[in-house]
This record gives C-alpha cells, sequence and structure tokens, in this order.
C-alpha cells in the first residue's frame, strides 16, 4: 500500500514543475523594483512621457489622476540607467529625471503643474533622482 501511494506521489511532483514555471515567468516583475510616478487629479493637463530603461524605450499619456510605472532590472550593472522624460502639448516646458530604482518601490510625486513635488512628506523618493544625463531638460 504504501508503494502505491509513493507512486502516486511521485507521479505528481513530476508534472507539478510546469504551473511553478509559469507562474514564476508571468509573476517575475514582481521581483523587479518598481517606480511608480503619479499625477494628481487636481491637474488640468495631459502629460505625455517616455520611459527608458537602458534602451528598452516606450511612449504613453499620463491624464490628471493618473500616472506611470515601470521596472527596473533586478541586478543593474553599472551601466544600468532609468530615465523618465515628460511634458505637455499645451505648454512647451519638458521634464526629465534620471531615477535609480530601489526594490520594491521608488515613489514619484508630480504637483498639478507637473514639476516634482520635492517638499518634505510629498512622498517622492527624492534620494533616488537626478538631473537626466542623456537629455537637456531639466526635472
Amino acid at each position: 500500500m504504501s508503494t502505491y501511494v509513493s507512486k502516486r506521489r511521485l507521479k505528481f511532483s513530476k508534472w507539478l514543475w510546469i504551473p511553478v514555471t509559469l507562474f514564476a515567468i508571468t509573476k517575475w516583475h514582481i521581483a523587479l523594483p518598481t517606480v511608480n510616478v503619479y499625477y494628481p487629479k487636481e491637474g488640468w493637463r495631459e502629460f505625455q512621457y517616455i520611459w527608458n530603461v537602458q534602451h528598452r524605450i516606450y511612449k504613453g499619456g499620463m491624464t490628471p489622476g493618473g500616472g506611470a510605472v515601470d521596472w527596473g532590472h533586478l541586478f543593474p550593472d553599472d551601466n544600468f540607467f532609468m530615465e523618465f522624460a515628460w511634458w505637455s502639448k499645451i505648454e512647451g516646458r519638458n521634464h526629465c529625471i534620471s531615477i535609480t530604482p530601489k526594490w520594491p518601490t521608488t515613489d514619484i510625486y508630480l504637483d498639478v503643474w507637473g514639476n516634482i513635488d520635492m517638499r518634505e512628506g510629498s512622498g517622492t523618493h527624492t534620494d533616488h533622482l537626478k538631473e537626466c544625463e542623456f537629455d537637456s531638460a531639466k526635472p
């Protein structure tokens, strides 16, 4: 009787690697350091943005009450960089920030004008931010 149980358990564990592998592949981004950019509901314009994470580039839009998110690398090397650039079509001022993401999250809060909210208690992780290296626009 114990032989039957052990054979059945062996057969079950033999197939267990499939769902475990699929789960790990689909949830890999959970382990990556995340950068969140928040734009308040009180904002009055829409912003366009570009994320550049070590040449993985994508564009998007940010409306009032919305935001943007991207993931860094789990084990970044010395050449790793992450930049977030945003601008409004209404106003010509461009913004750009270079980010050193820390695990689990780095939060950036914008004010109603689209500037980074650097006030004490704003929630912005200012120690992870610096001026862009590859763009001349200022934060």
